[in-house]
Order: C-alpha cells, then sequence, then structure tokens
C-alpha cells in the first residue's frame, strides 16, 4: 500500500479547489493545512510520496525518512529543497511548471496600469472629498501616463517573462530582453545594466540562485531612469529590499511593485513594511494565485504522482 502527505496543503487555498485528481491516485492521503519545522518527521511518517509547496526538506530529512520515494513540489521553485541529498537517498523531486503565466501576466500589467494611471492616488483623493471640492469636472493632480511607446525591460525570458512580454506588445510597449550573461549573445539581448538605462518598466521573472541573489542592487537601481517602475513577482532577495527603500524614499526610481520580499511571511518591521514609502504598490505574493493557476498545479501535481506510478516520472528536477 503506498501513502501520501501534502505538508502545507493551505498554502494553495484549497477551498475552490477539485482535489480528487490527486487524493484518488493513492491507497492512503494525510493532509496538513501547515507543518512547521520541528513537525516534519511526525508528519511524513511513513509516507512514500511528500507533496509540498514551502516546506524545507534538507539533508536530515532524506536521512530519517527511509521510505520516501517521490517529493511534489507544488511550485517550479525547489531551492528548498536539498536535491542532492534527495538524489543520494534515491528520491525522484518533480515541480510544477507553466501554470501560473496568466496570473502573473495579469498581475504584472495591473499594477503598471495602477502605477501610470496613478489609480491609488485618484481612489484616495475622491475618498478625501477632493472630487467634490473641485473647481473644475475632473481632477488632474496626478499625472497619467499611457504604456505605449514605453519600453518594457524583461529580466528572466522564460515561460513569465513571454507572457508578460505579449500583454505589454498588446499595450503598444516595446520590449527589451535582457543578456543572460556576458557570453550570452542571442539576437535581441541586451545586457543587464543596459536594460536597465533604457527601459520605463522594468519587471523581474529569474529563479533566485546565487547569481541571481541581490541582483538589482543600489548600483543597478541608481542606472535606471528617475521615472521607472521595477516590478518583482520572481522571488525576494533577486532585490536588495533595503536598498530599494532607499531608492524610493531619495526618488532615485518612480516606484515599485512588488509581490515577494526576501522573508516571507514578513516581520511587521520589514523594511518595505514602513508606511511612509513613497510610490510603492506591495502584495503578499499573490501574483501567482488566480484560481486557474492553483488548480493548475493540482493537476499537474496529480499528473507527476501519476507519471511516478508507471515508471515515468515527469517534471524531474536535478542538480
Amino acid at each position: 500500500m503506498l501513502s501520501g502527505v501534502f505538508l502545507d496543503l493551505a498554502s494553495l487555498h484549497p477551498e475552490d479547489l477539485d482535489l480528487s485528481a490527486l487524493r484518488n491516485l493513492l491507497d492512503d492521503w494525510r493532509e496538513y493545512p501547515a507543518t512547521a519545522p520541528e513537525d516534519r518527521l511526525a508528519h511524513i511518517g511513513e509516507a512514500d510520496v511528500v507533496v509540498l509547496n514551502k516546506v524545507v526538506l534538507d539533508r536530515a530529512v532524506f536521512e530519517a525518512a527511509p521510505r520516501l520515494k517521490l517529493v511534489c513540489v507544488t511550485a517550479t521553485g525547489t531551492n528548498n529543497i536539498d536535491l542532492a541529498a534527495a538524489a543520494e537517498h534515491g528520491v525522484v523531486v518533480s515541480n510544477v511548471r507553466a501554470y501560473a503565466t496568466d496570473s502573473v501576466a495579469q498581475h504584472v500589467m495591473a499594477v503598471m496600469l495602477a502605477h501610470h494611471t496613478r489609480l491609488f492616488a485618484y481612489h484616495a483623493a475622491v475618498r478625501a472629498g477632493e472630487w467634490s471640492r473641485s473647481a473644475q469636472f475632473c481632477l488632474l493632480d496626478h499625472p497619467v501616463r499611457e504604456l505605449r511607446g514605453m519600453t518594457l525591460g524583461i529580466i528572466g525570458y522564460g515561460e513569465l517573462g513571454r507572457g508578460v512580454a505579449r500583454l505589454a506588445e498588446a499595450f503598444g510597449m516595446q520590449i527589451l530582453i535582457a543578456q543572460r550573461n556576458a557570453d550570452d549573445a542571442r539576437p535581441g539581448r541586451v545586457p543587464l545594466d543596459t536594460l536597465l538605462e533604457r527601459s520605463d518598466v522594468v519587471s523581474l521573472h529569474v529563479p533566485l540562485t546565487p547569481e541571481t541573489e541581490g541582483l538589482i542592487d543600489a548600483r543597478r537601481l541608481r542606472l535606471m531612469q528617475p521615472h521607472a517602475l521595477l516590478i518583482n513577482t520572481a522571488r525576494g532577495a533577486v532585490v536588495d529590499n533595503v536598498a530599494l527603500v532607499e531608492a524610493l524614499r531619495e526618488g532615485v526610481i518612480g516606484g515599485a511593485a512588488i509581490d515577494v520580499l526576501d522573508r516571507e511571511p514578513p516581520p511587521l518591521d520589514h523594511p518595505l513594511l514602513a508606511p511612509d514609502i513613497p510610490n510603492l504598490i506591495l502584495t503578499p505574493h499573490s501574483a501567482w494565485a488566480g484560481r486557474g493557476a492553483r488548480q493548475a498545479v493540482v493537476d499537474q501535481t496529480a499528473a507527476n504522482v501519476r507519471g511516478w506510478l508507471a515508471g515515468q516520472p515527469r517534471n524531474r528536477v536535478t542538480i
């Protein structure tokens, strides 16, 4: 009899999802809303299959769970899994891919539009009675800019970066794509620093790796145009969070729309949670979370388990 456990099901907000495709695959399933580090081994128990989103599986876990054969990550990033230890213990690690393209892309466009139409500023002005006190039929206190003709710089031109580019082009934006490194000679790619200097909007779509951690630091923020908008729906630590706060307060860049932080959930004293930071749109790592995207996560995870059961692992992640 094969058994499985979902260690942090609440991370998918399962109330509006159909989990039957996953639940019907094994003889026994256990589900936990969340799993604290000290509860990992107790919750895994004798499971053959572990499904998780953000729970960390380090070497100690693999050494203490000899029955474990498959780990399914309900995300694309697997930096919470010790892949070397998994391989050494014969554990297959699978992830999900291309599940949130529409959700993330529409979020990027939503914050881009909110920033350039000054949506929140005008909403606050109306609520404060400024429109009612206006001498004319409209309020024009906050300059509005159209996206057409702007340059969007995309850092990380994979599934998500391409999805954003398609929508941005429909608005008449010009697209720049950052080189992956200095040896990247593919047509249409420009050096990262050049992209930052030329873009009106910069959108990040890279995984968190040793090479991308702190990629957008104080020096690179100062390369950006004073009116430029930085959007991060990738990983929080790709941007130096403290440097970003300083850049916004000093007017080095025109604004930022941040969906991810370097610590999640963030402590109440996180620098980017300060109430006095201007031109900042902050959302709680929700860009990916459209219902269709979350259902796709469940369906892909079920397909990953099904493939493993058939001896044909899919979406396998290796070192």
